[in-house]
């Protein structure tokens, strides 16, 4: 039977996401481009890019998706699970509505695609399931609790799921970059509430570490493009023995190894030299 090696990535319409259907369809391979709305990502077309609307919060639209690709091709080859955002702020002050929201987008949706692609993917004998997560998915920052639970539990997820389908001919890897320059900053200070409690202040801090880091500060030089993260993503799907994890960028690799170095004493004193700690 024909292998269907077509792509379909998530989330792309900015950053690492269009940055990726841009970057592998100008290296050969098939691309369905996705976006909550087609139309915002009409000018993927221009480089052969093929899209389709997809919603990875909506059963019927992660269906819909699935089911249209493999009409055309027998099954997506490739996945790239990419939609993804930062929800910031206090654990105790970010309203549960919004903690839904984040592991619905980061981790059920993800969850989600695997479940529907695995089925045409162990038909043919072969797939490739790339899931982003980041340093953040090893390691925690403060103000971001949220976020980086939802990169843990991708993190577990693919660690499981890499075992269970290795004998299908299925293959998934992890893409953990560090600081990447693309509007991943801006969502994240956005989706603080700017609440005025205790942790306002605190909040107003990780506001500005953030943009610090991203941005301007002495870390932003460590960071990357999202051209970076598309050309880990096609070494992982190219391989025949694709890495489990791919680190991407300098940030990534300096923090990661901090974290795996310091004990947590240490890591939250290093902490507090960038961050204020409420109640004190």
């Amino acid at each position: 039977m024909n292998v269907s090696k077509a792509v379909l990535i998530t989330g792309c319409s900015s950053g690492i996401g269009r940055a990726t259907a841009v970057h592998l369809s100008s290296v050969g391979w098939k691309v369905y481009a996705t976006a909550r709305d087609a139309e915002s990502i009409a000018s993927l077309e221009r480089n052969g890019c093929q899209l389709i609307s997809l919603d990875v919060t909506d059963e019927d639209s992660m269906r819909s998706a699935v089911g249209e690709i493999e009409r055309r091709e027998g099954a997506v080859g490739v996945l790239v699970n990419n939609a993804g955002y930062s929800q910031s702020g206090a654990v105790e002050a970010v309203p549960m509505e919004k903690v839904r929201r984040q592991f619905e987008t980061n981790f059920f949706g993800l969850a989600r695609m695997c479940q529907l692609v695995l089925p045409g993917m162990r038909r043919q004998g072969y797939g490739r399931i790339v899931n982003l997560s980041s340093m953040g998915g090893k390691l925690t920052f403060p103000g971001a609790g949220y976020y980086h639970a939802s990169k843990h539990a991708v993190e577990a997820l693919s660690d499981a799921l890499r075992f269970e389908v290795a004998g299908f001919g299925v293959k998934v890897s992890v893409i953990e970059p560090g600081l990447i320059r693309t509007g991943f900053a801006d969502t994240a200070v956005g989706s603080m509430d700017g609440s005025e409690d205790l942790y306002a202040g605190f909040e107003e801090a990780v506001a500005r570490a953030t943009v610090e880091n991203y941005e301007r500060g002495p870390f932003s030089r460590l960071g990357g493009d999202p051209e970076s993260v598309a050309r880990a993503i096609q070494a992982a799907i190219s391989s025949r023995n694709p890495r489990s994890r791919y680190v991407v960028t300098p940030s990534a690799h300096l923090f990661l190894s901090l974290r795996r170095l310091l004990p947590d004493r240490a890591w939250d004193a290093a902490l507090r030299t960038s961050y204020p700690q409420p109640g004190r």
